[in-house]
């Protein structure tokens, strides 16, 4: 199995049905020429989730994408044509990244290391307010890998991508209330790790 195989497959939604989208259903049947067009359509919107997760300065970034690229192809049989493809892929992309963040802290954590990201972004040369939001943002990284992945990810996609709860709800496919209710979780789950971590809470602002 790859490393970046999502713990949660994609496609183990309800019920499987046939894509809406002619594009999206056209690949789901294996049209080899509508797998590239889907591919290329949802390329950009899945780097710039991935990227949102991980950091662009993330090692391991490129295989990621590709990963959650092939993760998008998958699960095309589980789209119900809610969203439009590329936010359907972005979802996926960021479950793959959030997959990808845990294996990598549960690996500095074999190996002793420091609970936090291995590179904070570095504040030399960078003015104090743009340096301190980048630490809390690599910090906040980190905290995702502490939480259960489906809040992770729409809080992910809430936060860090900028999605409505529409949009979440639909990409996710489930109900708006399910979303609000994941989100709260995952900011109490969060909450909790800050207050545990005065390092933590004193990089946050308290």
């Amino acid at each position: 199995m790859s490393p970046f195989t999502p713990a949660t497959p994609f496609t183990a939604f309800e019920v499987p049905v046939l894509p809406t989208h002619p594009l999206a259903r056209a690949a789901s049947a294996g049209d080899v020429a509508a797998v590239q067009g889907a591919l290329k359509s949802v390329a950009p919107r899945v780097r710039r989730a991935v990227a949102g997760v991980l950091g662009r300065s993330h090692p391991e970034l490129e295989d990621v994408i590709q990963h959650a690229l092939l993760a998008f192809i998958q699960a095309l049989p589980s789209f119900r044509g809610e969203c439009e493809p590329d936010g359907f892929a972005a979802r996926i992309a960021a479950r793959v990244a959030i997959d990808a963040a845990k294996r990598a802290r549960a690996a500095r954590a074999r190996r002793d290391d420091a609970a936090l990201p291995d590179a904070l972004p570095a504040s030399e040369g960078a003015p104090e307010g743009e340096a301190a939001a980048a630490r809390r943002t690599a910090i906040v990284r980190d905290l995702l890998t502490r939480i259960p992945v489906e809040q992770a990810e729409a809080m992910a996609l809430r936060f860090m991508l900028g999605w409505s709860l529409e949009e979440i709800a639909a990409a996710m496919q489930v109900p708006r209330n399910t979303v609000r209710s994941r989100l709260g979780l995952a900011k109490k789950a969060l909450r909790a790790a800050i207050e545990r971590d005065p390092v933590l809470s004193e990089e946050l602002g308290g």
